[in-house]
């Protein structure tokens, strides 16, 4: 019998910018399908990107656990738009294609 390796679940806070300028931040464990839902081409996008479209992923951090992914996105959301630009500016680790990711392990 072969061992079934578990793969622990994980957690994204991330920032989209929409097509308005402005910036939303959200929690999810699956980041393409909710960048999907947000460009209205899947179900169960949040009702601030509805009208904003299109929206592209900015930034996004990985959280082990769902209570530190919701913290960091209530820290987040709490920050004004000049915060939040450095934050996705400013702090990043590595750039892949574009998307500017920095990667937390909490």
């Amino acid at each position: 019998m072969g061992h079934l390796s578990y793969m622990p679940k994980k957690y994204y806070v991330y920032i989209v910018r929409c097509a308005d300028g402005t910036y939303y931040t959200g929690k999810t464990i699956d980041i393409p399908r909710r960048l999907l839902q947000h460009n209205g081409e899947l179900i169960n996008g949040a009702r601030y990107t509805n009208t904003r479209r299109p929206v592209e992923l900015m930034f996004y951090e990985e959280y082990l656990t769902n209570r530190f992914a919701c913290q960091r996105e209530w820290e987040i959301k709490q920050m004004t738009h000049a915060d939040k630009e450095n934050l996705i500016y400013g702090h990043n680790e590595k750039i892949n294609n574009g998307w500017l990711h920095r990667s937390q392990k909490a």
